[in-house]
């Protein structure tokens, strides 16, 4: 494929942050973009904001076109640079808003498409690892910085045949995730059939014992360096069956720590930032981060049955919340949970559903990461 170097700032004759206004004082008028937008790397007209304007006259230059880009320069590290392409409906009339740069192609250069292709591979976000400025809650680049990062263009046509493969690799990525969200939604309904109002409730605190753990201090590479123990981190726990971890410590680094070994079978909840709420079951033994409140096990309550009936307080977790910004759970609102005291043997049959249930997301997990490996070599095939 014949290939040429262009900065950003060649590819996109606008490049700019959105319309500054403040949302939410009224409701109505035209909807207006903002972060939430592009949630799930995907255009969420359910996730608008609105400031009661009906006059669309003085942000004309704001009205979203088709193939324009939103990309986040502001947010969490882990979604900075998240891009998606909106694509205009009939009649439909969107302003761009704040936190969110709006890029326009040079269409003779770009396919927006293929642009957007380009912003996820490895070598776009490895630049964009170099701009980028952090600070205590939140990162951000410069338009200027971003309209000098280096991309390889090739032909109109070999861009166009380049989207036509890595959609229809991506169709079939989300074919598999929309069926293990089925399955999950099914364990969900299953859940509130048997259980929804039918049995008392205990409060979380007087029956289960909770703990949180510790970060070593990183200042100590012997505490990491050849760790064999397992080290789980508040942005692993996934909503779902914990099996393995990234990162591993020392017995020095959890003996000079709060870190603790927590066992098989404990049900885990992230206390802080985006991952908040978020429930995990543990399958293996593993200490944790200060992050993660781990429910010890107990004779009350089967691990399936309480990974759930857990899980689906996260709303009300997030709800206790004081404050502005990302949400933190402490472990008074987790351990004042209220939860089903269903019977052990109704436990057990919602237990053995999920197992069979689980089968069933094992196959489709397995076909979800062998065409996860195939859009991931095909992305560096065309941008590595």
């Amino acid at each position: 494929m014949s290939m040429v170097n262009r900065t950003v700032g060649e590819c996109f004759y606008q490049v700019r942050n959105g319309a500054n206004i403040k949302q939410g004082l009224a409701n109505g008028g035209f909807p207006i973009t903002r972060i939430e937008t592009t949630a799930n790397d995907i255009f969420n007209r359910d996730r608008m904001g609105y400031a009661g304007i009906t006059d669309i006259g003085k942000y004309e230059s704001y009205v979203l076109e088709d193939g324009d880009l939103l990309m986040s320069h502001i947010n969490s590290v882990q979604y900075l640079g998240r891009t998606v392409i909106y694509k205009k409906q009939p009649g439909e009339v969107i302003i761009h808003g704040m936190n969110l740069l709006g890029l326009k192609a040079n269409r003779n250069i770009i396919v927006p498409e293929y642009a957007r292709y380009c912003f996820y591979s490895p070598s776009f976000r490895d630049q964009l690892a170099k701009i980028t400025k952090k600070s205590v809650n939140q990162a951000s680049f410069t338009v200027s910085d971003l309209k000098k990062i280096v991309i390889k263009v090739p032909l109109l046509s070999e861009q166009i045949r380049t989207v036509e493969i890595l959609d229809k690799t991506n169709k079939l990525l989300c074919h598999r995730r929309d069926e293990i969200q089925k399955l999950d939604d099914l364990i969900k309904a299953r859940f509130i059939e048997m259980f929804d109002n039918k049995y008392p409730t205990v409060v979380l605190g007087d029956v289960i014992k909770t703990t949180s753990g510790g970060t070593p201090s990183k200042a100590h590479p012997e505490y990491y360096d050849g760790g064999t123990i397992p080290w789980l981190s508040s942005g692993e726990i996934n909503a779902g069956v914990i099996t393995s971890v990234k990162n591993y410590i020392t017995e020095e680094g959890m003996r000079k720590s709060s870190a603790k070994m927590i066992p098989k079978d404990s049900v885990v909840v992230a206390m802080y930032g985006a991952t908040a709420g978020v429930t995990g079951i543990l399958k293996i033994e593993t200490t944790t981060n200060q992050a993660v409140c781990s429910l010890l096990p107990t004779q009350q309550f089967i691990p399936e049955y309480l990974y759930y009936a857990v899980a689906s307080k996260k709303d009300w977790m997030i709800s206790q919340c004081q404050g502005g910004g990302q949400p933190n759970i402490s472990q008074g609102i987790i351990k004042s949970m209220e939860l089903i005291d269903a019977p052990l043997h109704e436990q057990g049959k919602f237990a053995e559903f999920v197992q069979k249930v689980d089968k069933t997301k094992a196959a489709v997990q397995k076909a979800l990461d062998e065409a996860q490996i195939l859009f991931d070599s095909l992305m560096q095939q065309y941008f590595g």
